[in-house]
């Protein structure tokens, strides 16, 4: 039997400070019993740090590049830091991770920054960041079933990605996977994923949230397993994002992070892998943090200019960030509370300013998926106001992979979506098939 060294452990705890209840990881369980708030996966830091900051970057630098299971994940060689004693065998892995940190270059010194960098987590399997924590999840719920829990099938509610992943994974384990999607709310190519995969899949009519609802109850059933954010197994995958790109930067700590957010599982993910190297001394200081919201559904904005003050759930209205169309987010606490230690700030995006943030950084090489797109108008504002600095180095999370999002860069192209800046739409130029001709728009345009 393959097992991680036993010497590191971790367990779930409740989030609410005061608490301090306590859970094994295989408890199926999603809030606490006393409070009923969300819980996070809590490690023994103690034991952790029983290696030195610079003992763990040499261990997770030699990993990288590794052909052998599972270090050959970019989640899975640092395992120590993730699910410590799962048994090998149960690590469900289509090689997640490990994805590009895309080097802007001349896009950067235009803006005046010292670097922007996009890391593009959605050059995945299912061509999402959603990867990153369904690993962790499928396989803990592997593990789960081997150690002989009543486990039939796992479900999520989804505006699409989360779909995807958990259908892919829970396929290679050989666990039944139920989705619950908005109906006509989701790109067809995030809908045919899960369909593909031969998930159980329900559109309802009904926006992300009221799937949200419906999938609670399901999975108070016994024998369905939650699967949504609210698991905070998921956040243990999706916090390798941070440290992934300080090892990419040398071990160099940004000064800004710009994330997308609707659910917000992701913000408070990313704080947690900051604040883990930062604990265990493998780095010296912490970014600021931007959380991008569609202008369409922002609640989360809203109480930020409240100073958090007063959070409400709002109905979110339609937006081209489809996955982030989110009115009532899940972890919007442990959002909260990463955002305030990471001198964080809130950004929004209109529906054209997304569009054109997307399209004016395709010019630089890039393929920008809709909630990239909200993360890149948000640090352009941000540059404008003097936020972010002149000489500041940024990272801007991309979510999700562009060609899931075909109709989106089709439309902006025909010029279907309103008040967008015609400078960044191309249009296709059609021509007889005759030298003159081409010979005569070639002098025109270049």
């Amino acid at each position: 039997m393959s097992v991680a060294t036993s010497k590191f452990t971790a367990e779930f705890r409740c989030t609410h400070e005061g608490c301090g209840a306590t859970y094994p990881l295989g408890e199926i369980i999603y809030t606490c019993k006393k409070d009923g708030e969300l819980l996070e996966v809590s490690h023994d830091m103690e034991k952790l740090s029983s290696r030195s900051g610079a003992d763990w970057k040499e261990l997770f630098d030699a990993r990288i590049g590794s052909y052998r299971f599972p270090f050959n994940s970019g989640i899975w060689s640092k395992r120590e830091w993730v699910l410590p004693e799962i048994e090998t065998q149960n690590i469900v892995s289509s090689g997640e991770g490990n994805t590009h940190l895309y080097d802007t270059g001349r896009f950067a010194k235009e803006l005046g920054l010292d670097g922007l960098f996009v890391k593009q987590c959605g050059v995945s399997h299912t061509g999402s960041f959603k990867d990153l924590g369904m690993t962790v999840l499928v396989s803990q719920v592997n593990q789960m079933i081997a150690d002989g829990k009543d486990i039939k099938a796992v479900a999520c509610a989804s505006t699409g990605d989360t779909s995807a992943a958990l259908a892919s994974y829970a396929a290679k384990a050989g666990i039944p996977s139920v989705i619950f999607l908005p109906a006509n709310k989701v790109s067809a190519a995030q809908l045919i994923q899960p369909v593909s995969n031969g998930s159980l899949v329900l559109a309802l009519d009904t926006d992300f949230d009221g799937c949200m609802n419906i999938v609670k109850q399901v999975t108070e059933k016994q024998g369905i397993y939650l699967a949504n954010s609210m698991n905070s197994l998921r956040i243990e995958g999706q916090k390798t994002i941070a440290i992934e790109i300080v090892q990419q930067l040398g071990w160099e700590v940004p000064d800004w992070i710009v994330i997308p957010g609707g659910n917000l599982g992701n913000v408070s993910a990313l704080g947690k892998g900051f604040e883990m190297m930062f604990d265990l001394g493998l780095i010296d200081r912490l970014p600021r943090i931007c959380l991008a919201q569609a202008k369409n559904a922002s609640p989360l904005y809203d109480a930020f200019l409240r100073d958090y003050s007063d959070f409400k759930p709002v109905t979110a209205n339609k937006t081209l960030a489809s996955a982030i169309q989110i009115g009532d987010p899940v972890s919007v606490k442990k959002a909260i509370k990463i955002l305030k230690k990471f001198n964080g700030v809130v950004e929004i995006a209109s529906e054209a300013e997304l569009s054109d943030a997307a399209h004016r950084a395709d010019r630089y090489g890039l393929y920008n998926c809709p909630h990239t797109g909200v993360a890149l108008a948000a640090t352009f504002k941000l540059i404008e106001a003097g936020t972010i600095r002149k000489k500041d180095k940024v990272v801007v999370i991309s979510t999700a992979h562009g060609l899931k999002f075909t109709e989106f860069k089709v439309q902006y192209h025909n010029s279907q979506i309103p008040e967008t800046d015609s400078r960044y739409i191309n249009k296709i130029v059609e021509c007889d098939a005759n030298i003159s001709k081409v010979l005569e728009i070639l002098d025109k345009r270049l």
